[in-house]
């Protein structure tokens, strides 16, 4: 699912509104002295809790959370059943048969049916909902498309045979169907819910191992364990969410987990600190980079672009700009992805070659270029310094000086997601839904799939990515996914940049803190112990307007 830009990641404060006005339930639903008190954390920038529009990290961590799908992910990254006790596929890999948990519910005690499921599909298909991302990750079942586009009335592929069995059919098999189920847009939502009100989500009826206590915007989220969870069972009773400095809350014992931002990154990272001792750091599966646009100058030629990727010392812009808190990209799948090959690697830093490319190029010199923008997501008086970093480097290696034009989230994914008048260059971020290589080389580099925001096209690519999609053979999968990355890198649509490293504190009294590195229901699996009194938090300073809901 796409990354906001990576320094947002380290803002911990959210200011919602909803049909124009602020909404909040119950401030604080958990009794003050209690023996049992809830896991303490800071509260991300979210823009909704629908799952069918769940569309960036920030939000899906609230949603598994809160919402149940036939699928999820454990701590390994496997895909297990979550709704669905088990399924079955049929000899041509098109038909899966999911039989549902018996006893599963809503949050509210209504049991959950196959025709809740066919609901919720049906749901993210409805064009008058227009989800922005139910065509990429539901769209291999037959007859979703024709739904979306309106030519049909519901999906034919999903069929009801009881209770508690389903079947959906597929237009083509599709080996890693089950794991496409993990992302929230599939998740089932209760009908009577959904229809109450536009911002229904506020107070969700989910089927997730939590369920929303109370909410007030600006200050603080509240989570309850669901007790009639049918999956493995959160040991907490609850989960809040406040808004404060993460780091400075944590120090006063205010929250339990902390994300350190770029600015307390020596701090933390030095073994004489306190805090160093509660510190984990992991490496987030996922990618940086900044997408050419194909069919605009002069990205239009090849040689350009691979200009632009030697062009770029990651290495330098790691290491200092970003402290290392970063792990450069030498090619497009994160190092921990299954398939992986560190024998693909892409256009590393070679100012002599970018130079000569230029130069073998239709446009001969860098003086001959139209002016180069570079699109970045934020709304800062200045660009976040890793971007300058980029600026200052295409400057000294090519002698091109790029504009940086800022666009706030909603802009700028319109704006990348538009044909006409598509930004040159953009900045962005992928973060892995699925421990597949499907999941980035099909999705962002199909020529037909809408997240392709560089507008790739490479025919031989697309055939091999669709023969990919049906093969059972593990290695000749595997194999197929690697030479597909080796040929796009040369392509260079893109420049790789480089994978996130997460640093977080700790308390010592959380037991069970895996550090995921995709987004998955973490919280099942911690508990608390041997926790002392924590501090009462304070108000949060207003750091952000109210945002759109």
């Amino acid at each position: 699912m796409p990354l906001r830009t990576r320094r947002d990641f380290g803002r911990a404060f959210v200011a919602v509104a909803a049909g124009g006005a602020m909404v909040a339930c119950q401030a604080n639903p958990f009794a003050q002295g209690s023996d049992d008190q809830p896991l303490r954390t800071f509260l991300w920038n979210f823009d909704t809790l629908d799952p069918a529009f769940t569309t960036g990290a920030l939000e899906a961590e609230y949603v598994v959370h809160l919402f149940s799908g036939l699928t999820s992910l454990n701590e390994k990254l496997e895909v297990v059943p979550d709704l669905a006790e088990k399924w079955t596929v049929s000899n041509d890999g098109r038909i899966y048969t999911f039989s549902l948990r018996r006893g599963a519910k809503f949050h509210d005690g209504r049991a959950i049916t196959a025709s809740d499921v066919k609901f919720s599909i049906e749901r993210a298909a409805d064009p008058r909902l227009a989800s922005p991302v139910a065509l990429t990750y539901l769209g291999d079942i037959q007859g979703f498309a024709a739904r979306m586009s309106g030519q049909a009335a519901e999906v034919s592929g999903i069929k009801v045979r009881d209770d508690i069995t389903i079947d959906i059919t597929l237009d083509e098999p599709r080996v890693y169907f089950p794991a496409k189920l993990t992302y929230p847009v599939s998740y089932v939502v209760d009908k009577q819910n959904v229809g109450s009100r536009p911002d229904w989500w506020l107070k969700p009826n989910g089927s997730g191992p939590f369920s929303v206590a109370g909410f007030a915007p600006g200050e603080r989220l509240s989570l309850v364990r669901h007790d009639a969870y049918v999956g493995v069972k959160p040991s907490l009773v609850g989960v809040e969410y406040l808004a404060v400095p993460p780091v400075e809350a944590y120090e006063r014992d205010v929250i339990d987990i902390a994300v350190v931002d770029l600015a307390d990154i020596d701090r933390v990272t030095d073994k004489s600190d306190p805090l160093n001792r509660e510190l984990r750091v992991r490496t987030d599966l996922d990618i940086q980079y900044v997408a050419m646009n194909v069919t605009a100058k002069p990205f239009d030629d090849p040689k350009v672009r691979q200009a632009f990727n030697h062009a770029l010392d990651r290495d330098r812009i790691a290491t200092v700009t970003l402290k290392r808190t970063v792990i450069k990209a030498d090619g497009i799948l994160p190092p921990a992805m299954p398939g992986k090959s560190d024998r693909v690697r892409g256009l590393d830093f070679d100012v002599s070659r970018a130079r000569q490319l230029v130069s073998e190029s239709s446009y001969r010199d860098a003086r001959n270029f139209p002016e180069i923008s570079l699109t970045v997501m934020g709304t800062r008086t200045a660009p976040a310094p890793e971007v300058n970093a980029i600026i200052a480097t295409y400057r000294q290696s090519l002698g091109v000086d790029v504009r940086v034009r800022q666009l706030d989230r909603d802009a700028f994914m319109a704006a990348t997601q538009r044909d006409r008048d598509r930004p040159q260059m953009f900045m962005t971020g992928w973060i892995a839904d699925y421990a597949d290589p499907q999941n980035f080389l099909d999705i962002l580099f199909h020529s037909r799939s809408r997240e392709n925001m560089s507008r790739y096209a490479n025919p031989d690519i697309d055939r091999d990515l669709e023969k990919a999609r049906a093969e059972r053979d593990p290695a000749v999968r595997t194999k197929l996914y690697q030479d597909i990355e080796a040929r796009i890198l040369q392509d260079a649509p893109w420049v790789p940049l480089w994978h996130n490293k997460r640093y977080i504190l700790v308390k010592p009294w959380v037991q069970g803190y895996t550090a995921p590195s995709v987004v998955q229901p973490w919280l099942k699996s911690v508990s608390l112990k041997g926790r002392p009194a924590l501090a009462t938090p304070t108000a949060p300073t207003p750091t952000t307007t109210a945002r759109r809901a």
